[in-house]
């Protein structure tokens, strides 16, 4: 069973927004934590997003002010706004949703592609 399912991404002008969503199979509410993830060509996986079980959030440095995260429990979904994309915002995003503790686990969509042209 596929757990995290995102969407939203596309081909984008500089410039532009896009709004990406990951929409999970069940409840939310008892992850300690969920976040966005980017992967671009040749690099590694970066976190992007991250947002806590009590709603807190923090983001990477260069998408601060930019990307904003956010959850929707009743939905069983979280989103990245992404605004003022820049090219080097390109690459492959993925959901992260995991749980600490003695039942702890760690789930991945399947990744969604974003790319902004110059």
């Amino acid at each position: 069973q596929v757990r995290l399912v995102e969407s939203g991404g596309g081909l984008v002008q500089a410039g532009g927004s896009l709004r990406l969503s990951c929409a999970a199979s069940g409840s939310i509410l008892s992850a300690n934590g969920m976040g966005w993830h980017r992967q671009a060509p040749g690099k590694q996986r970066e976190l992007v997003a991250h947002i806590s079980r009590g709603g807190s959030t923090n983001y990477a440095d260069s998408v601060k002010g930019r990307f904003t995260i956010s959850r929707d429990n009743a939905k069983n979904t979280v989103y990245l706004q992404m605004n003022s994309l820049k090219p080097e915002d390109t690459g492959v995003y993925y959901c992260n949703e995991y749980g600490l503790g003695y039942l702890g686990y760690d789930y991945w969509g399947q990744g969604t592609q974003v790319t902004v042209s110059s």
